[in-house]
């Protein structure tokens, strides 16, 4: 493993504990029919759907999308969140499973699932265009891709200052660790072109059919600063596979 992406993990697996006690609150909060709102704009209705939530940390969107009655699974690259991932499940009694796995190399058979989504995972990506491809093979045909990101390392050169409560996560973790988060976000960014334009034309070379940007999607899951607020804009990739395509 490279080295960024060893301190993509050693930095999460200091944040998996209080990372999960936030998503579980999250889950309890208005977020939870907020997010499942977005996925209704791109998820077939009416049948049961093999997803794989992409670097899924402590399993949000996989529990989420669970609990509707899908075949969820999560993946990941840290072991620590993976293990809070199988926790949250079991403290929610849902039906989700976890496997420590690198996003960029998918251990899975081709087209093994109607659904990937994922989740501020791309921009910790330092061969996303790699990502993409394989992700394309994972897909049934007719099968959806759901990314939801930012482009943290352009907000990060020109941060908007955000009053932020007191339990927000980024007043609670310490100078050191954004100060790598930070590293690691400049360190990423620099393998990455424009975002999300440059990763439109990385998902069409990969092969998909229809690609579909919303920028819309930051205003209505965040519409008010509180401890789950995003400081950076994020935007909602759908990425379509041809009913007909060959894998």
């Amino acid at each position: 493993m490279e080295l960024i992406k060893h301190r993509v993990t050693h930095y999460w697996s200091h944040r998996a504990e209080a990372f999960e006690a936030q998503r579980l609150r999250e889950y309890d909060s208005e977020k939870r029919d907020r997010w499942l709102a977005e996925f209704r704009r791109y998820l077939p209705q009416g049948k049961i759907l093999r997803v794989l939530d992409i670097g899924t940390g402590t399993g949000f969107f996989a529990c989420l999308l669970a609990a509707e009655g899908h075949e969820a699974t999560g993946i990941d690259l840290t072991a620590d969140m993976i293990e809070h991932a199988e926790h949250m499940a079991a403290v929610l009694g849902l039906d989700a499973s976890f496997l420590l796995m690198d996003a960029e190399e998918p251990e899975f058979e081709p087209e093994s699932f109607d659904v990937l989504v994922t989740r501020n995972l791309t921009w910790t990506l330092p061969h996303i265009e790699k990502a993409y491809r394989e992700w394309y093979k994972l897909l049934k045909p007719g099968g959806v891709l759901i990314n939801f990101d930012a482009d943290y390392s352009a907000a990060l050169e020109n941060e908007e200052e955000h009053e932020l409560p007191e339990n927000h996560a980024h007043k609670l973790v310490p100078d050191y660790m954004r100060a790598e988060n930070d590293a690691i976000t400049m360190e990423v960014g620099a393998y990455h072109g424009p975002r999300p334009q440059w990763d439109v034309q990385l998902l069409i070379e990969a092969g998909f059919e229809r690609v579909t940007v919303d920028m819309g999607v930051y205003r209505r899951i965040y519409a008010e600063i509180d401890e789950f607020f995003n400081p950076t804009p994020i935007f909602t990739i759908a990425a379509f596979k041809a009913q007909g395509a060959a894998t």
